[in-house]
C-alpha cells in the first residue's frame, strides 16, 4: 500500500518534483535485450561498443529504485519497442531510413535477423526486457510499434485506470524513446520527471540536451531529478509510515492488500484462508440458505490452494494470489453446471469464461456459483426458485439483483470478490442494498463470452467488492480486450481525457444530479440521504452543475417499455422460452408472456434503435468537458429498499420503480460504480445501507473511479487523496 504523504526530489531542475506515491508509476521504457544487450538493435543503433557498453550502466542504480518503487506501492509500467512478426505495424520510414543512409553505419534493419532473433520483432529473444528488470505479474507491459509510447497502445488508458497524476520516467534511450514519451504524457496533463542516473542513451550530448529541454524554460515539458533524492525521500516516507504487522484475519476475510501482506510475511497460507472460508459459509447457511446454487467440493478447494502455493514457490506472487471469489451463476467454469437459476435451461460448461479465466490466472481461487435472479431478469432477488435471498442487514429487507447471492456473499465476508452481471442494474442495486461497491464497466470492455446472455448488446460484467480499492484490482485483471466477443469494444476507440495532476479533490470537478422532479420518487430517507451526499461530494472538490436529464429518464423507458426487452426473447432463445414458459418462476414467467403476445410491429424496433441512438448521443454529450459537460453524474442507486413481502405483493411494478436510476446505463451507454453513501434506521434497531451510483461517459470509468474514491474516503470520515 502506498503510503499517503508525499515524496519530492528536493534537487531537481527547474525545481522540487513533488509527487503522491499512490497514483505515481514508475516507467520503465524499452530495458530490453534488442536495446542494452550486445549484438541488438541498440548496439546497431548506437555503432560505437564502447558508448553501448556504457548504457548498460544504469541498471543496478535502476534495479534499486524498481525495488523500492514496489516496495513503496508505486505502480510500475514497462515499454516494449517491437513489431509484429509479419511487419505489417512497421512504417515503411521507420524501415528504411537509416539504413539508406549514404555513410550511414546501420548494416541491418528491423526485422532481420540477428545473433538473438529477428531484431525488434514480438516474440523473439531480443524484444524481451532484461532479467535484472522483468516485470513482475500484473505489472502492465505496454508493446508499442513507435519511439513514442502512446501510438497504437493502450498506454493512456493504463494511466487513467490507475487513477496516475505523476510519472517517474527511466530506461533508453533518453534522447529518443523516452523524451518522446514524456513529452507525450505532458500534453496529456501527466506530471513528468526523468530520474537523469536511470535512463542513458547513444548520444552524450544528444542525452544531455534532450534533458535541458525537458526541464528548461520553467520546465517546459517537465522535470530531471536523480535516483539519490528518490531514495531519501522514500526512507524519510517510511519513518513517517511505518510498517506494521498485518492483522490477524480472525473470522473476516481481509482486504486484498492485506490478505496478500500476510501471505508474503509467512503469517497466513491459502490453505488456510480456504478452510475459513468454507468455515464461515456453513455459519452464514444458517442465516441465509439462499445464497450459493453450488460450491467447490472443501478438498479439492483446498488442493487448489496448495497447488497453487507450489506453483509459485519462490516466484513472485500474481496479483490476486490466494483470495476466494465466486461466481453469479450465469458465468461458466469449465464443467461445472451452469444454471441461471432455470432447471429447464442448465448445461454443463465446456470451456471457461474468459473474464474468470484471467482471474484464476492471477491466482484467485474459485470457491463456487451464487443465486440470481431466474435468466438475470430482475432486481429484486426474489426471482429465483433456489429460494430469496435477504439483505445481510434484515432477513426482511431484498437482497436486491439479479446478481443476488454475488452481493450477499461479499457483503457476508464470504468470499473477497465475486463477479456479476449488469444490464439494468444488477450488479448496481445489490450492492447498494447490502452496502458494498458494485462496478459496472463500460460494455464491451470485459469480455462477455462464456456468459449467459440476458440481453446481448447491453450486458457485461460486473464487480461486487467491500471497497474500490479491491474492486479496481479486479478490474484490472478483468479488463482486457477479447477479439472473439462480437459486441467487445477496441481499447483505442474508448475515451480518454486530459489528466489533472492535482487529483479530483485538490483540481476539482463538475458533477450533475437528476431533477426535483425525478428525486421525488425517492423515499424521505433517501431524498435527505441523497442531498447530505450532494454537500459531501461538494466538501471534496464537487462543482455541482444543473445537466439536461431527459435522455437518460426516456432511454430508461426504452428497456422495458419498448423494443428492447424482445431482444430478451432473442438473447436466452425464443424457442426455449415457448418450450419451457410454464417451467419459468411465476414473475419471469408473467415478464416474457407479456412480452411474447404484444402487438410488436418490426418497424417498431428501428424506430426504437433511432431512439436509442439519439439518446446515446445526448447523454454522452453530458460528459463532455470541452464542450461544458460535467465529470460523473451522481444518483441514488435506488428509489428505495423494499422489503421482501412488498416486492412479492408487487413484483413487475415495484422492480421498475427500484431500477429507474439504473436502466439508462447500459442502454446509453455509460460506466459506473455504486458505493455506500449512509443508513437509514428502520424500527426494531434495523440498519439499512444507502447507496448511490456515479456515472460517467463511455470509457470514463478511471475517472469515476478516482471520484468516487475521493467520495468514499469522505464517508469514511477521512480522504483517501
Amino acid at each position: 500500500m502506498a503510503p499517503s504523504t508525499k515524496m519530492s526530489l528536493p534537487n531537481a531542475r527547474p525545481y522540487t518534483f513533488t509527487f503522491p506515491p499512490a497514483t505515481t508509476a514508475l516507467i520503465i521504457i524499452d530495458m530490453q535485450r534488442d536495446f542494452v544487450d550486445p549484438s541488438g538493435f541498440g548496439s546497431i543503433q548506437c555503432g560505437n561498443p564502447e558508448i553501448f557498453s556504457a548504457v548498460r550502466n544504469i541498471v543496478p542504480t535502476l534495479q534499486k529504485v524498481l525495488q523500492v518503487s514496489r516496495d513503496m506501492g508505486l505502480h510500475i509500467i514497462h515499454t516494449r519497442e517491437g513489431h509484429k512478426p509479419d511487419l505489417s505495424d512497421l512504417p515503411p520510414s521507420k524501415k528504411l531510413r537509416q539504413i539508406s543512409a549514404p555513410n550511414g553505419h546501420h548494416t541491418m534493419g528491423i526485422g532481420d535477423q540477428g545473433p538473438m532473433g529477428r531484431l525488434l520483432v514480438r516474440g523473439e529473444w531480443g524484444h524481451d526486457i532484461i532479467d535484472e528488470l522483468r516485470q513482475l505479474p500484473g505489472e502492465p507491459v505496454i508493446d508499442k510499434p513507435g519511439k513514442g509510447s502512446y501510438w497504437g497502445t493502450g498506454l493512456h488508458r493504463v494511466l487513467l485506470a490507475r487513477g496516475i497524476t505523476h510519472i517517474l520516467f527511466s530506461g533508453v534511450t533518453t534522447e529518443c524513446c523516452v523524451t518522446t514519451t514524456l513529452r507525450e504524457c505532458n500534453d496529456r496533463g501527466f506530471e513528468c520527471c526523468i530520474l537523469s542516473d536511470c535512463t542513458g542513451g547513444f548520444d552524450a550530448q544528444m542525452v544531455t540536451t534532450s534533458m535541458d529541454i525537458v526541464c528548461g524554460q520553467d520546465g517546459l515539458f517537465g522535470y530531471v531529478g536523480n535516483s539519490t533524492d528518490f531514495f531519501a525521500s522514500a526512507s524519510k516516507s517510511r519513518e513517517l509510515t511505518p510498517p506494521s504487522t498485518p492483522p490477524a484475519s480472525e473470522d473476516v476475510l481481509l482486504p486484498i492488500t492485506q490478505l496478500q501482506q500476510r501471505y508474503k510475511s509467512g503469517l497466513e497460507t491459502p490453505e488456510n484462508v480456504i478452510n475459513s472460508v468454507f468455515d464461515r459459509i456453513k455459519k452464514y447457511e444458517k442465516v441465509d440458505p439462499a445464497v450459493w446454487i453450488s460450491k467447490q467440493n472443501r478438498q479439492d478447494a483446498v488442493a487448489a490452494a496448495k497447488a497453487l502455493v507450489e506453483k509459485f514457490s519462490g516466484k513472485p506472487m500474481p496479483p490476486l494470489f490466494g483470495i476466494p471469489f465466486a461466481l453469479k451463476d450465469n458465468i461458466d467454469v469449465e464443467g461445472v453446471v451452469t444454471t441461471a437459476t432455470c432447471e429447464t435451461f442448465a448445461y454443463t460448461a465446456k470451456s471457461t469464461a474468459p473474464a474468470v479465466q484471467l482471474l484464476l490466472d492471477a491466482g484467485a481461487l474459485y470457491i463456487g456459483k451464487l443465486n440470481m435472479d431466474q435468466l438475470a431478469t430482475g432486481l429484486s432477488g426474489c426471482r429465483s426458485p433456489y429460494g430469496t435471498p435477504h439483505s445481510v442487514y434484515s432477513s426482511e429487507y431484498i437482497s436486491g439483483g439479479s446478481s443476488s447471492g454475488s452481493a450477499v456473499a461479499v457483503a457476508a465476508g464470504l468470499v473477497s470478490f465475486a463477479l456479476g452481471t449488469d444490464t439494468a442494474g444488477s450488479g448496481r442495486v445489490p450492492a447498494a442494498f447490502n452496502g458494498i461497491v458494485g462496478f459496472k464497466p463500460t460494455k464491451g470492455t470485459i469480455s462477455a463470452r462464456g456468459v449467459v446472455p440476458a440481453c446481448k448488446s447491453l450486458d457485461t460484467l460486473s464487480v461486487m467488492a467491500p471497497t474500490l480499492t479491491d474492486a479496481r484490482k479486479v478490474w484490472y485483471i478483468i479488463d482486457q480486450h477479447d477479439s472473439l466477443d462480437p459486441y467487445a469494444k477496441t481499447p483505442l476507440s474508448l475515451s480518454l481525457w486530459k489528466q489533472d495532476f492535482r487529483g479530483p479533490r485538490d483540481g476539482g470537478f463538475a458533477f450533475g444530479v437528476p431533477p426535483s422532479s425525478a428525486l421525488e420518487a425517492c423515499s424521505k430517507e433517501y431524498q435527505e440521504l441523497f442531498q447530505t451526499s450532494i454537500q459531501k461530494l461538494r466538501s471534496c472538490g464537487g462543482r455541482l452543475v444543473e445537466v439536461d436529464y431527459t435522455p437518460f429518464e426516456k432511454a430508461s423507458d426504452l428497456l422495458y417499455d419498448a423494443s428492447l426487452v424482445h431482444e430478451r426473447i432473442s438473447s436466452i432463445g425464443h424457442e426455449f422460452l415457448e418450450a419451457n414458459l410454464s417451467t419459468l418462476h411465476p414473475t419471469t414467467n408473467a415478464l416474457f408472456t407479456a412480452a411474447l403476445s404484444s402487438p410488436l410491429k418490426p418497424w417498431n424496433v428501428f424506430h426504437d434503435q433511432s431512439l436509442q441512438a439519439q439518446y446515446t448521443m445526448q447523454a454522452q454529450r453530458t460528459f463532455d468537458t470541452l464542450e461544458g459537460g460535467v465529470d460523473v453524474l451522481l444518483v441514488p442507486s435506488t428509489p428505495c429498499h423494499p422489503t421482501i413481502q412488498e416486492m412479492e405483493a408487487d413484483p413487475l411494478g415495484l422492480n421498475a420503480k427500484v431500477g429507474m436510476f439504473t436502466h439508462a446505463g447500459n442502454v446509453v451507454d455509460l460506466c459506473g460504480v455504486s458505493v455506500n453513501a449512509g443508513w437509514v434506521e428502520r424500527e426494531g434497531g434495523v440498519r439499512l445501507p444507502f447507496g448511490v451510483t456515479f456515472l460517467g461517459g463511455s470509457g470514463y470509468d478511471g475517472k469515476v473511479l478516482d471520484i468516487a474514491s475521493v467520495f468514499e474516503g469522505v464517508v469514511a470520515g477521512g480522504s483517501k487523496m
